[in-house]
């Protein structure tokens, strides 16, 4: 095996531990700074395509597999070497198509900027949970500790039992829009490599085994409970790349709507000519494009972030139409106004 192939696996984790899970999963935080160090089992993850040592995608993979939730990590370890073949073969066949509707929080105070009627177009949309932000009731907390909340559009949401509408926390700061009422939303499409579907049982075990140790009480109810929603009207979700097919999603939005193509922590998942390639695409197409990746992920929008915000690799940027407008919280937690000329 070509040392590169388990070169870049130690940095990988040792990021993951320091920017993406250190203070939010003692779990992952154990198991990410382990791996950094530890040879032998940077070797076993170097096995699989670079697209697949992702430590989110491998860690699911474990948990899939029935690995314990501890933060020993020699625990961990024996797993992981004990269960390897079936942990390989989970990462291979699977992706990580984490689908956090709390994102939609994030989301919200934009769309609620356009003009409506929306076709709402996801890139990556897994079970296309973010498709629905008129679905869920918001609780927002402003500077000064004052609450906004806006109940969903949607009665049934909120009244079936099975499809009671998941409440999302956000705080919204310095100055971020505050979206006084939900969108109207008309059309609910996107492309994935592999659609969810969101009543299907397998699928809803893999997408709870994404969810991260210590917060499957808060996301894994939200995440059910998303699910029944899109269950109950599922959106129009293409099998394909996302580079390929985005025309096309857009294309099926209906006249008289408002196109909005959007994705939240996908574009890490391509690889650097790709997403060079989509925003080309998707700059070309009459539509609004709204970006929440990584900090520094497009460089076109990251040379317009301020510097000291830029050093902070966990941080999302949201953009509109590929100007920076906010920072946010990977999994919707916050979301901040940047200051911008």
């Amino acid at each position: 095996m070509d040392s590169a192939h388990v070169d870049d696996v130690p940095s990988r984790y040792a990021d993951f531990a320091e920017f993406e899970v250190r203070g939010r999963t003692p779990v992952y935080l154990a198991w990410a700074r382990g791996i950094a160090e530890d040879p032998a089992t940077c070797e076993l993850i170097g096995r699989l395509p670079r697209i697949k040592r992702q430590p989110a995608l491998v860690f699911a993979s474990t948990r899939h597999a029935g690995a314990p939730e501890t933060a020993d990590y020699a625990r961990f370890r024996e797993f992981v070497h004990a269960h390897w073949s079936e942990i390989e073969q989970i990462a291979l066949t699977h992706s990580t198509q984490t689908n956090e509707a709390k994102r939609c929080a994030v989301l919200l105070p934009f769309l609620s900027l356009l003009p409506g009627p929306l076709s709402l177009v996801e890139m990556g949309a897994s079970a296309g949970l973010c498709l629905y932000p008129d679905r869920y009731a918001y609780r927002y907390s402003l500077d000064g500790g004052s609450i906004h909340e806006l109940p969903p559009s949607d009665p049934d949401s909120g009244a079936h039992p099975d499809r009671r509408a998941p409440v999302l926390d956000c705080a919204l700061r310095d100055g971020v829009p505050l979206p006084r009422s939900l969108p109207d939303v008309v059309h609910r499409g996107g492309v994935d490599l592999s659609p969810i579907d969101p009543a299907d049982a397998d699928s809803r075990a893999w997408l709870r085994s994404l969810v991260w140790p210590g917060q499957q009480a808060e996301r894994v109810p939200r995440l059910d409970a998303a699910l029944d929603i899109a269950a109950a009207d599922p959106p129009q979700i293409l099998a394909g790349d996302l580079v390929e097919k985005v025309e096309e999603s857009v294309t099926a939005c209906p006249a008289g709507s408002t196109p909005v193509v959007f994705h939240t922590a996908v574009l890490g998942y391509l690889e650097p000519p790709a997403r060079a390639e989509f925003v080309r695409r998707v700059t070309a197409l009459d539509c609004v494009w709204i970006s929440v990746e990584g900090v520094t992920l497009l460089p076109d929008i990251a040379e317009h972030v301020p510097e000291s915000i830029r050093r902070h690799k966990g941080i999302f940027v949201v953009a509109v139409n590929g100007r920076p407008l906010a920072t946010a919280h990977g999994h919707g937690d916050w979301v901040r106004a940047l200051d911008m000329p």
